[in-house]
């Protein structure tokens, strides 16, 4: 992973630092979002994002991506200290078009695991190695680590990183995705919200 070059983004929430990192070997584009300085002994509240177009960017209702990303930009900003490391794995790996005729398949009945399995990908193909040499850009040591996808602390950890805390995410519910955020639960192991 190369870093590539930072630069001040200001947010409704606060001015965060965006910095861009090249994966040479896929040619992906990958950016962290940073609050303060994240290095040091104290544990770094952090989100590990996939893009999410459809969410993130177009409001999309069937899932929870966009309040994600909005909620920990705003935890962080609250804090003045933390980091969002933004993944280009748009669909859980699929990329956006397949992403696309996962939604169709969707529309016509399958749940998000088997139209990812209907169209020849796993039903989860992100990857989290590529998370190491950022945290490593960055001096990062331990993470407070804002999910509900037990997966992805498990990954952390494996790739040598203390999660001290799983800080849970619970926003961006609403009747259009209903099914897709129990699907998420029951098939993938995320974590529901216990209200």
């Amino acid at each position: 992973m190369k870093f590539v070059a930072g630069a001040s983004l200001p947010t409704e929430w606060g001015a965060f630092t965006i910095h861009g990192f090249e994966d040479p070997d896929t040619g992906k584009e990958h950016v962290a979002l940073v609050m303060g300085e994240p290095d040091g002994d104290a544990p770094v509240l952090c989100r590990v994002h996939s893009e999410c177009l459809t969410g993130d960017a177009l409001f999309s209702l069937r899932c929870d991506c966009g309040p994600q990303l909005r909620y920990a930009m705003q935890q962080i900003a609250k804090e003045g200290r933390g980091m969002i490391l933004y993944l280009r794995q748009e669909g859980r790996g699929i990329g956006l078009l397949n992403k696309i005729r996962a939604y169709a398949l969707q529309d016509e009945g399958a749940d998000t695991v088997e139209a990812n399995e209907q169209l020849g990908f796993l039903a989860d193909g992100r990857e989290y190695q590529i998370c190491k040499p950022m945290l490593e850009h960055f001096g990062v040591k331990s993470l407070r680590l804002l999910t509900n996808n037990p997966r992805k602390v498990m990954a952390l950890e494996a790739l040598g990183y203390a999660v001290v805390e799983r800080v849970p995410i619970h926003t961006g519910y609403n009747p259009h995705n209903e099914d897709y955020l129990a699907v998420k639960a029951r098939k993938l192991g995320h974590l529901p919200r216990s209200d």
